[in-house]
């Protein structure tokens, strides 16, 4: 794609709300196209075994970057009535350890395929918890990884911790493990609205952490905040974002609750009517923008912000910003290996899904087989429509010679019914339309993914969105 730097400031007054609520129905977050619900059963281990021969052929031909790698560790101590990750909630540390020994089995499949030192970019350690781990298991994982892969040395390592779970001490050991950067889950700070989702951790208790993990040398924090949770104000979200932005995280990641309640079972300890009104998750939303980008920070799209000396802030500038399953990165068309119970990768032109009970998870790894269990071969249609809805997502504009250039057709004629269909966009003031590109408004950020999902095949031939967050 085209390196030119595009700025996405998004515009402080806030849409009118007839505008929002004819939007704000529910959409993909586009951390992958196709999205994972088209993922289909029955993606088999040997394919993927394949797939990763064909990496390492590529790479013997010094035709591929190197890898990213992420790990999911699905334990956690306590349930967060919110949470729609794959979790086990256990007291019982001991059932790390033969988690633990799959995982090694399940690395020495891979690297078979792969071929043993094969350069890593990035890594990721979610959950879950990752510092359910105790540190003797977190070095056992940490020194495998180190044997079968060969860290670059710029490559960035992340765990993210939850802050009931670390002390300064902790912090210093995982920062002697390699990892240079830290995600923190905070949320909100509102006492009433931590009772309400059972995460109770004190401004204080975060304070101390996010000091200590700064001493220690980590390279970025990031604090993971949520709007539209139970009990939340307007009023009450505006102290939380004073308070994060006293502490001065790096980055911030600011997600909107998605109340699926039919889907999520933990969700249903959350009475609907404790839930702020469309209007309000509004106001937070603009609010927070508003606050971060008079604080200094850079809106880097949708839902990221980072301070301007950050890599994240610093690839959007230099137009290096890319999508994966863990949100904004700063490593553009690099490859996916995940590894652990649920895990997602992108290896080729494929994304693959492990599989999601540990029962089945153990069972595949103890006959020898990879644990895949779904996944999905891109079309040459895919494709070209993930390249738009990327760009879209990470610059707010695509421009159709850069698209023509890199797949087969010409994208103003092969797209006019989607172009077609950006006019509310456009009569909204969200989108302009030009002869050579789409380009999306500062207004326009506020509603993203709504114009992505117009370029989205999947969603057009009638795909459910009911699974999906509101975009608003």
């Amino acid at each position: 794609m085209s390196t030119q730097v595009i700025s996405i400031l998004p515009d402080r007054r806030i849409p009118p709300e007839p505008v929002l609520r004819r939007i704000d129905g529910p959409g993909p977050r586009y951390t992958s196209y196709p999205t994972a619900d088209r993922f289909a059963d029955g993606f088999a281990p040997e394919r993927l075994g394949v797939l990763l021969d064909e990496h390492r052929q590529a790479c013997d031909r010094g035709e591929h970057a190197p890898l990213s790698i992420y790990v999911h560790i699905p334990f956690c101590e306590s349930l967060c009535y919110y949470c729609a990750c794959n979790k086990i909630i256990t007291k019982h540390h001991e059932r790390a350890g033969p988690y633990l020994d799959a995982l090694e089995r399940e690395i020495g499949l891979v690297v078979a395929r792969l071929g043993p030192g094969r350069a890593i970019s990035q890594l990721h350690l979610g959950g879950g918890s990752p510092t359910f781990l105790d540190d003797s298991e977190i070095a056992r994982l940490m020194g495998r990884l180190g044997s079968d892969f060969q860290f670059a040395p710029d490559a960035e390592l992340s765990i993210e911790v939850d802050p009931r779970t670390v002390t300064a001490e902790r912090l210093a050991f995982l920062r002697g493990q390699g990892f240079n950067r830290v995600s923190f889950g905070v949320q909100d700070f509102d006492a009433d609205v931590q009772r309400a989702v059972h995460r109770v951790q004190p401004y204080e208790s975060v304070r101390e952490v996010i000091r200590a993990a700064r001493a220690c040398g980590f390279e970025s924090i990031n604090a993971d905040l949520i709007y539209g949770l139970p009990l939340q104000t307007p009023q009450s979200f505006a102290r939380t974002i004073d308070q994060i932005i006293e502490l001065r995280p790096d980055r911030i990641a600011l997600y909107a609750y998605a109340h699926l309640p039919s889907r999520f079972k933990p969700q249903r300890r959350i009475a609907s009517q404790d839930l702020p009104a469309a209007s309000q998750r509004v106001d937070m939303l603009a609010l927070a923008m508003a606050r971060f980008l008079e604080r200094g920070y850079d809106y880097i799209g949708m839902d990221h912000f980072a301070l301007p000396g950050d890599a994240l802030a610093v690839a959007r500038r230099e137009g290096r910003l890319q999508r994966n399953f863990q949100g904004y990165s700063t490593h553009p068309d690099c490859e996916l290996v995940g590894l652990g119970v649920s895990a997602i990768g992108r290896i080729r032109d494929s994304y693959y899904q492990n599989a999601k009970t540990l029962p089945e998870y153990y069972e595949s790894l103890g006959q020898g087989r990879l644990p895949v269990v779904r996944g999905i071969e891109l079309t040459a249609d895919d494709l070209r429509r993930r390249d738009v809805i990327m760009a879209l997502m990470c610059h707010g504009r695509v421009a159709f010679a850069d698209i023509d250039a890199r797949h087969a057709g010409r994208m103003r004629e092969d797209f006019a019914p989607e172009l077609a269909a950006l006019a509310p966009f456009v009569a909204d003031g969200f989108v302009e339309l030009g002869e050579h590109a789409v380009q999306v408004t500062p207004q326009g950020w506020f509603v993203v993914r709504a114009v992505a999902m117009v370029f989205d095949r999947y969603l057009r031939d009638g795909a459910s969105r009911e699974r999906f967050s509101k975009v608003v």
